[in-house]
Protein backbone atom coordinates (compact mmCIF):
# COMPACT_ATOMS: atom_id res chain seq x y z
CA UNK A 1 0.00 0.00 0.00
CA UNK A 2 1.07 3.24 -0.82
CA UNK A 3 1.07 6.67 2.27
CA UNK A 4 1.81 10.06 1.82
CA UNK A 5 3.08 11.05 5.28
CA UNK A 6 2.72 14.42 6.26
CA UNK A 7 4.56 15.60 9.52
CA UNK A 8 8.15 13.97 10.06
CA UNK A 9 9.10 14.45 13.58
CA UNK A 10 9.75 11.85 15.52
CA UNK A 11 6.64 9.80 16.10
CA UNK A 12 5.59 10.27 11.82
CA UNK A 13 9.31 9.78 10.67
CA UNK A 14 9.07 6.36 13.14
CA UNK A 15 5.71 4.96 11.85
CA UNK A 16 6.83 5.61 8.49
CA UNK A 17 9.85 3.49 9.41
CA UNK A 18 7.73 0.76 10.37
CA UNK A 19 5.44 1.36 7.48
CA UNK A 20 8.29 0.65 5.67
CA UNK A 21 9.48 -1.94 7.29
CA UNK A 22 6.00 -4.39 6.66
CA UNK A 23 6.58 -3.57 3.06
CA UNK A 24 4.35 -0.21 2.05
CA UNK A 25 5.54 2.27 0.33
CA UNK A 26 5.89 5.73 2.24
CA UNK A 27 6.61 8.99 0.69
CA UNK A 28 7.12 12.23 3.21
CA UNK A 29 6.43 15.72 3.27
CA UNK A 30 7.62 18.09 6.31
CA UNK A 31 8.01 21.98 5.99
CA UNK A 32 11.17 21.51 8.19
CA UNK A 33 14.40 20.96 5.69
CA UNK A 34 16.26 19.19 8.58
CA UNK A 35 12.75 16.58 9.11
CA UNK A 36 13.08 15.76 5.53
CA UNK A 37 17.09 15.16 5.34
CA UNK A 38 16.46 12.72 8.28
CA UNK A 39 14.06 11.01 7.16
CA UNK A 40 15.51 11.11 3.61
CA UNK A 41 18.99 9.65 5.19
CA UNK A 42 17.10 6.87 6.23
CA UNK A 43 15.66 6.10 3.16
CA UNK A 44 12.55 7.33 2.68
CA UNK A 45 11.75 9.47 -0.44
CA UNK A 46 11.00 12.98 0.75
CA UNK A 47 9.46 16.05 -1.12
CA UNK A 48 10.27 19.83 -0.44
CA UNK A 49 6.49 20.54 -1.46
CA UNK A 50 3.39 18.73 0.17
CA UNK A 51 1.33 18.68 -3.12
CA UNK A 52 4.73 16.99 -5.02
CA UNK A 53 4.48 14.08 -2.12
CA UNK A 54 1.03 13.82 -2.59
CA UNK A 55 0.97 13.96 -6.40
CA UNK A 56 3.75 10.78 -6.41
CA UNK A 57 1.19 8.52 -5.19
CA UNK A 58 -1.37 6.75 -7.49
CA UNK A 59 -4.58 7.19 -7.10
CA UNK A 60 -6.79 6.55 -4.76
CA UNK A 61 -4.18 8.00 -1.94
CA UNK A 62 -3.52 8.00 1.55
CA UNK A 63 -2.35 10.67 2.91
CA UNK A 64 -1.34 10.20 6.78
CA UNK A 65 -1.02 13.65 8.87
CA UNK A 66 0.99 13.68 12.10
CA UNK A 67 1.12 17.66 12.52
CA UNK A 68 0.38 19.32 16.03
CA UNK A 69 -3.47 20.02 16.42
CA UNK A 70 -5.27 23.14 16.17
CA UNK A 71 -4.85 25.06 13.46
CA UNK A 72 -1.91 23.46 12.07
CA UNK A 73 -4.71 20.60 10.85
CA UNK A 74 -6.81 22.96 9.12
CA UNK A 75 -3.66 24.71 7.24
CA UNK A 76 -2.49 21.62 6.22
CA UNK A 77 -5.82 20.36 4.43
CA UNK A 78 -6.26 23.71 3.26
CA UNK A 79 -3.06 23.10 1.32
CA UNK A 80 -3.80 19.60 0.68
CA UNK A 81 -7.22 19.21 -0.26
CA UNK A 82 -6.73 20.73 -4.17
CA UNK A 83 -4.11 17.99 -4.72
CA UNK A 84 -6.98 15.25 -3.96
CA UNK A 85 -8.86 13.32 -5.74
CA UNK A 86 -12.40 11.55 -5.11
CA UNK A 87 -11.68 8.32 -3.39
CA UNK A 88 -8.40 9.57 -1.78
CA UNK A 89 -8.28 9.03 2.04
CA UNK A 90 -6.79 11.59 4.82
CA UNK A 91 -6.09 10.07 8.20
CA UNK A 92 -5.27 12.28 11.09
CA UNK A 93 -3.15 10.38 13.42
CA UNK A 94 -1.96 13.50 15.68
CA UNK A 95 -3.92 14.60 18.90
CA UNK A 96 -6.69 16.38 17.52
CA UNK A 97 -9.64 17.39 19.20
CA UNK A 98 -12.93 15.33 18.25
CA UNK A 99 -15.21 17.76 17.27
CA UNK A 100 -12.56 19.30 15.11
CA UNK A 101 -12.13 15.57 13.52
CA UNK A 102 -15.80 15.58 13.18
CA UNK A 103 -16.55 18.60 11.31
CA UNK A 104 -13.31 18.17 9.26
CA UNK A 105 -14.72 14.67 8.06
CA UNK A 106 -17.51 16.27 7.05
CA UNK A 107 -15.93 18.92 4.93
CA UNK A 108 -14.49 16.30 3.16
CA UNK A 109 -16.66 13.88 3.06
CA UNK A 110 -18.15 17.33 0.17
CA UNK A 111 -15.45 16.84 -2.22
CA UNK A 112 -16.05 12.42 -1.87
CA UNK A 113 -12.31 12.41 0.15
CA UNK A 114 -12.64 9.96 3.18
CA UNK A 115 -11.40 11.29 6.54
CA UNK A 116 -10.67 8.84 9.10
CA UNK A 117 -9.37 10.27 12.60
CA UNK A 118 -7.12 7.88 14.40
CA UNK A 119 -5.85 8.18 17.86
CA UNK A 120 -2.26 7.09 18.34
CA UNK A 121 -0.40 6.20 21.46
CA UNK A 122 2.83 4.41 21.58
CA UNK A 123 5.34 7.39 21.46
CA UNK A 124 8.56 6.78 21.02
CA UNK A 125 8.57 3.01 21.74
CA UNK A 126 5.92 2.44 18.82
CA UNK A 127 8.83 1.66 16.24
CA UNK A 128 10.01 -1.62 17.96
CA UNK A 129 6.75 -2.07 20.25
CA UNK A 130 3.53 -1.51 17.68
CA UNK A 131 1.16 1.60 18.46
CA UNK A 132 -2.40 1.12 19.70
CA UNK A 133 -4.38 2.81 17.19
CA UNK A 134 -8.67 4.05 18.17
CA UNK A 135 -10.07 4.50 14.57
CA UNK A 136 -12.91 6.60 13.61
CA UNK A 137 -14.73 6.99 10.26
CA UNK A 138 -16.30 5.24 7.86
CA UNK A 139 -16.74 1.04 8.42
CA UNK A 140 -15.63 0.02 4.68
CA UNK A 141 -12.51 2.27 4.66
CA UNK A 142 -11.22 0.86 7.34
CA UNK A 143 -11.70 -2.30 6.40
CA UNK A 144 -9.87 -1.80 3.06
CA UNK A 145 -7.31 -0.34 5.27
CA UNK A 146 -6.75 -2.90 7.28
CA UNK A 147 -2.86 -3.98 5.91
CA UNK A 148 -1.70 -0.30 6.98
CA UNK A 149 -3.37 -0.20 10.54
CA UNK A 150 -1.68 -4.36 11.20
CA UNK A 151 1.21 -2.90 10.15
CA UNK A 152 1.33 -0.34 12.85
CA UNK A 153 -0.09 -2.31 15.51
CA UNK A 154 1.93 -4.63 17.70
CA UNK A 155 0.11 -7.56 16.02
CA UNK A 156 -2.11 -8.05 13.02
CA UNK A 157 -5.15 -8.85 15.79
CA UNK A 158 -4.45 -6.75 18.53
CA UNK A 159 -3.81 -3.11 19.54
CA UNK A 160 -6.01 -1.27 16.67
CA UNK A 161 -9.85 -1.30 16.10
CA UNK A 162 -12.31 1.25 14.79
CA UNK A 163 -14.06 2.04 17.51
CA UNK A 164 -17.08 3.96 16.39
CA UNK A 165 -17.80 7.11 13.26
CA UNK A 166 -15.90 10.15 12.66
CA UNK A 167 -14.98 11.85 15.62
CA UNK A 168 -14.64 8.37 17.80
CA UNK A 169 -11.13 7.82 17.04
CA UNK A 170 -9.97 10.69 18.90
CA UNK A 171 -12.50 11.00 21.20
CA UNK A 172 -11.16 8.14 23.07
CA UNK A 173 -7.39 9.08 22.42
CA UNK A 174 -8.47 12.05 24.33
CA UNK A 175 -10.67 9.81 27.64
CA UNK A 176 -7.03 6.98 27.05
CA UNK A 177 -4.85 10.30 28.02
CA UNK A 178 -6.90 11.50 30.55
CA UNK A 179 -6.44 8.22 32.43
CA UNK A 180 -2.97 8.38 31.64
CA UNK A 181 -2.90 11.64 33.53
CA UNK A 182 -4.59 10.09 36.71
CA UNK A 183 -1.99 7.16 36.49
CA UNK A 184 1.18 9.12 36.42
CA UNK A 185 -0.10 11.44 39.17
CA UNK A 186 -0.83 8.23 41.69
CA UNK A 187 2.74 6.89 40.75
CA UNK A 188 4.41 10.27 41.33
CA UNK A 189 2.73 10.54 44.54
CA UNK A 190 3.21 6.99 45.73
CA UNK A 191 6.86 7.12 45.01
CA UNK A 192 7.10 10.91 46.51
CA UNK A 193 5.64 9.24 49.69
CA UNK A 194 8.55 6.36 50.13
CA UNK A 195 11.35 9.01 48.82
CA UNK A 196 10.27 11.31 51.48
CA UNK A 197 10.66 8.07 54.38
CA UNK A 198 14.28 8.39 54.67
CA UNK A 199 14.38 5.88 57.78
CA UNK A 200 13.39 3.26 55.69
CA UNK A 201 16.50 4.16 52.90
CA UNK A 202 13.95 2.42 50.26
CA UNK A 203 15.57 2.13 46.71
CA UNK A 204 13.01 3.42 44.65
CA UNK A 205 14.02 1.98 41.75
CA UNK A 206 14.30 -1.50 43.18
CA UNK A 207 10.76 -1.38 44.28
CA UNK A 208 9.44 -0.36 40.75
CA UNK A 209 11.20 -3.58 39.35
CA UNK A 210 9.54 -5.71 42.09
CA UNK A 211 6.19 -4.08 41.25
CA UNK A 212 6.84 -4.94 37.92
CA UNK A 213 6.20 -8.57 38.09
CA UNK A 214 2.84 -9.99 39.75
CA UNK A 215 1.74 -6.97 41.58
CA UNK A 216 -1.82 -5.32 40.59
CA UNK A 217 -0.35 -1.78 40.20
CA UNK A 218 2.03 -3.58 37.58
CA UNK A 219 1.81 -1.14 34.25
CA UNK A 220 3.70 -0.08 30.88
CA UNK A 221 4.34 3.54 33.15
CA UNK A 222 5.99 1.76 35.97
CA UNK A 223 8.19 0.01 33.16
CA UNK A 224 9.33 3.36 32.67
CA UNK A 225 9.17 4.53 35.74
CA UNK A 226 11.63 1.97 36.90
CA UNK A 227 13.91 2.94 33.79
CA UNK A 228 14.20 6.67 34.95
CA UNK A 229 14.50 5.53 38.89
CA UNK A 230 17.41 3.00 37.82
CA UNK A 231 19.35 5.37 36.10
CA UNK A 232 18.53 8.80 38.00
CA UNK A 233 17.69 7.75 41.74
CA UNK A 234 16.69 11.28 42.85
CA UNK A 235 15.80 12.64 39.20
CA UNK A 236 19.01 15.32 39.50
CA UNK A 237 18.96 17.86 36.85
CA UNK A 238 15.31 17.35 36.45
CA UNK A 239 12.65 20.50 36.51
CA UNK A 240 9.62 20.32 38.42
CA UNK A 241 7.58 21.65 36.03
CA UNK A 242 5.05 19.19 33.90
CA UNK A 243 3.58 20.21 30.50
CA UNK A 244 0.31 18.78 28.83
CA UNK A 245 -0.95 18.34 25.78
CA UNK A 246 -4.53 19.96 26.37
CA UNK A 247 -6.12 16.64 25.88
CA UNK A 248 -6.24 16.22 29.81
CA UNK A 249 -7.95 19.54 29.82
CA UNK A 250 -10.62 18.52 27.28
CA UNK A 251 -11.40 15.15 29.13
CA UNK A 252 -12.48 17.68 31.88
CA UNK A 253 -14.48 19.70 29.53
CA UNK A 254 -16.23 16.57 28.40
CA UNK A 255 -16.72 15.44 32.09
CA UNK A 256 -18.45 18.75 32.82
CA UNK A 257 -20.42 18.93 29.76
CA UNK A 258 -21.89 15.32 30.36
CA UNK A 259 -22.19 15.51 34.30
CA UNK A 260 -19.97 12.73 34.80
CA UNK A 261 -17.94 13.26 37.47
CA UNK A 262 -13.94 12.85 37.02
CA UNK A 263 -11.87 14.04 40.30
CA UNK A 264 -8.75 12.09 39.72
CA UNK A 265 -8.17 13.25 35.80
CA UNK A 266 -9.60 16.97 37.14
CA UNK A 267 -6.94 16.96 40.06
CA UNK A 268 -4.06 15.40 37.91
CA UNK A 269 -4.51 18.16 35.62
CA UNK A 270 -4.90 21.28 37.87
CA UNK A 271 -1.38 19.20 39.64
CA UNK A 272 0.45 19.72 35.90
CA UNK A 273 -0.97 23.37 35.98
CA UNK A 274 0.41 24.03 39.88
CA UNK A 275 4.33 22.06 39.02
CA UNK A 276 4.28 25.21 36.70
CA UNK A 277 4.16 27.76 39.20
CA UNK A 278 7.63 28.39 41.13
CA UNK A 279 6.08 31.49 42.91
CA UNK A 280 2.87 30.50 43.56
CA UNK A 281 0.56 33.64 44.27
CA UNK A 282 -1.73 31.92 45.64
CA UNK A 283 0.12 29.85 48.45
CA UNK A 284 1.91 33.01 49.07
CA UNK A 285 -1.66 34.73 50.24
CA UNK A 286 -2.18 30.84 52.42
CA UNK A 287 0.30 31.78 54.35
CA UNK A 288 -0.14 35.65 54.67
CA UNK A 289 -3.77 34.78 55.96
CA UNK A 290 -2.25 32.16 58.53
CA UNK A 291 -0.01 34.97 59.86
CA UNK A 292 -3.10 37.55 59.71
CA UNK A 293 -5.16 35.21 61.84
CA UNK A 294 -3.08 33.02 63.70
CA UNK A 295 0.35 34.72 64.18
CA UNK A 296 2.17 32.02 62.34
CA UNK A 297 5.69 32.42 61.03
CA UNK A 298 6.00 33.87 57.24
CA UNK A 299 9.04 32.74 55.75
CA UNK A 300 10.76 35.29 53.87
CA UNK A 301 11.45 35.20 50.05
Amino acid sequence: MDIAMIGLGRMGANMAQRLRQGGHRVVGYDPGEAARQRAGEGGMDTFDTLAAAVEALPVPRVVWLMVPAGEVVDQTLAHLVPHLAEGDVVIDGGNSNYQDSQRRAQALAANDITYLDCGTSGGVWGLQEGYSLMIGGDAATVERLAPLFQTLAPAADRGWARVGPSGAGHYTKMIHNGIEYGMMQAYAEGFALMERKEELQLDLGQVAEVWRHGSVVRSWLLDLSAQALQRNPALDGIAAYVDDSGEGRWTVAEAIALDVPAPVITLSLLERLRSRQSNSFSDRLLAAMRNEFGGHAIKPR
